[in-house]
């Protein structure tokens, strides 16, 4: 009876193990109402979707505008007292470490970016189900792909030197522990070559603004160019931009940097921010659509009569008065650029301004290009300002030419001048100072051009390092080793990278 009562019991056993594996080799997750890769690139919505994803992560770079500043002689971290964001007070005073959450988001936010861009062209021929979706302008959309995915790495040389290199997958954890740093030699090839496509098929123009144009590849080539000291074919590229006849010079400086002046004229690539959604989520403080960095700006404590224009922040990036001491009398950009509140309070009575004195490293300025402004955020106020980034602009690219073309082996200095004095003049309001500088006096003049068009906006440090003047200007800049920031140890940890030299 044991026996057979056994046996019924292994019959009945077998049978349901038959039935629970073969339910689970047929399992359906949609049974689950669960999405898979199997899911994806089914039609070009879905590809076009997914490219929007790979724009994405620009929003989250957030913080290498104000480090762009702060670890150069433009401006002080700020803050409420020496811990308010750490991360940038030790960035500022050069002794940041590979701990530091900065430098961590702003590496694994590109790769986040790259590893989208990535799966993308991995199955840009077929999908995950073997199947090839074709549609208008696919072309041009892998364009921007490419781009974007060039803006990620370059991003990345600028700030680390030599990084892991991958292009023809998205890598799981498993593969980047296997994955070491390439050569920023290699590095370079591969965005010049994401470029290169990029330009063959994006338009001059899109109809969405913000999405990227052949003039924005260009643009950033010929930067990526400059950076490599390939001056030749960096003013090459820059004319492209500057003969398309699609980009000028806004006539009123500051108006660029208000609301009703994005994506204008002089644009070229804005990364786009908005406060159109609601965002509550500090875990994530700059993984949302809104412009963190604004808030960043802000007077701390501001306060006074709604006539005021400006809302309050935390007093970090702050100007220095080096940096106000090197505008000259009648150049218009000093105003816009940085704020001094004690004048503009005496100058504005009715406002009936008060505030809180920025408590550390107060240099009684502020960041005017990027100052928060009421009416301009939503949701989570802090963290949602509508403000872009002005990455790119048509000034900029003037500048870059006329340095090429001051650098080149075979050098045109009058084109370079008449490149420097388009800015210098809308700057002054007419030709009364335009440089007749030339040769090595040309250089400097348009470097220090460069500092005080593009004050604010992220390009003082990387500028300072790539022509060699850093650690004359920068107080704490050790020669050797600040060149670049260090690797993430998170990275040195997971992935066994090496480390920057003096790290």
């Amino acid at each position: 009876m044991n026996n057979r009562i056994i046996k019924i019991f292994a019959l009945l056993l077998v049978v349901m193990l038959f039935t629970a594996c073969k339910k689970w080799v047929d399992y359906n997750p949609h049974e689950d109402f669960r999405t898979t890769e199997l899911d994806y690139l089914k039609s070009e919505s879905d590809y076009r979707t997914m490219a929007i994803s790979v724009y994405s992560p620009l929003q989250w770079l957030n913080q290498e505008v104000p480090v762009g500043d702060i670890a150069s002689d433009n401006a002080v971290s700020g803050g409420e007292n020496a811990s308010d964001v750490l991360s940038l007070q030790q960035i500022d005073d050069y002794t940041h470490t590979p701990v530091n959450s900065t430098l961590t988001e702003l590496w694994k936010a590109a790769y986040e970016g790259i590893n989208r861009a990535n799966y993308l062209n991995q199955y840009k021929a077929k999908n995950l189900a073997g199947t090839t979706v074709e549609f208008a302008g696919k072309e041009a959309l892998y364009g921007e792909v490419n781009f974007l995915r060039a803006y990620y790495y370059f991003h990345l040389v600028r700030l680390f030197g030599d990084v892991p290199l991958f292009t023809d997958k998205r890598l799981g954890l498993s593969e980047s522990k296997s994955l070491q740093r390439s050569p920023k030699g290699d590095v370079y090839k591969q965005i010049e070559a994401d470029l290169n496509s990029a330009i063959s098929v994006l338009p001059v123009t899109q109809a969405q603004k913000g999405r990227i144009t052949k003039g924005a590849a260009q643009a950033l080539l010929g930067k990526v160019y400059l950076y490599q000291n390939k001056f030749a074919e960096a003013a090459a590229m820059l004319d492209n931009v500057i003969n398309s006849n699609v980009y000028s010079l806004v006539a009123d400086f500051g108006s660029m940097f208000l609301a009703s002046g994005e994506n204008g004229p002089e644009s070229v690539f804005e990364i786009q921010y908005s406060n159109t959604s609601p965002y509550y989520n500090w875990g994530g403080y700059n993984r949302g659509q809104g412009n963190y960095a604004v808030q960043q700006t802000g007077i701390r404590g501001l306060n006074g009569s709604a006539a005021m224009p400006y809302a309050p922040g935390w007093s970090t990036n702050l100007p220095t008065q080096n940096l106000a001491a090197a505008f000259t009398a009648g150049d218009k950009r000093k105003d816009v650029t940085v704020l001094d509140i004690e004048a503009y309070k005496a100058a504005n009575p009715s406002y009936n301004i008060t505030y809180q004195v920025a408590p550390y490293k107060n240099t009684g300025l502020y960041n005017q290009k990027y100052l928060p402004r009421k009416g301009e955020t939503s949701g989570q106020l802090e963290l949602n300002y509508l403000n872009n980034f002005r990455i790119i602009r048509y000034a900029d690219v003037l500048l870059m030419a006329a340095e090429a073309y001051n650098r080149s082996s075979s050098p045109n200095d009058a084109k370079a001048l008449s490149y420097l004095n388009k800015v210098r003049e809308r700057a002054f309001g007419n030709a009364s100072q335009n440089s007749t500088a030339t040769g090595t006096a040309l250089r400097q003049a348009i470097w220090d051009e460069r500092r005080l068009e593009l004050a604010m906006e992220g390009h003082r440090f990387f500028d300072l390092v790539r022509t060699g003047q850093a650690a004359t200007k920068i107080p704490g800049f050790v020669a050797g080793k600040h060149e670049v920031f260090p690797i993430p140890q998170t990275e040195i940890d997971i992935s066994g990278l090496k480390q920057n030299p003096s790290y």
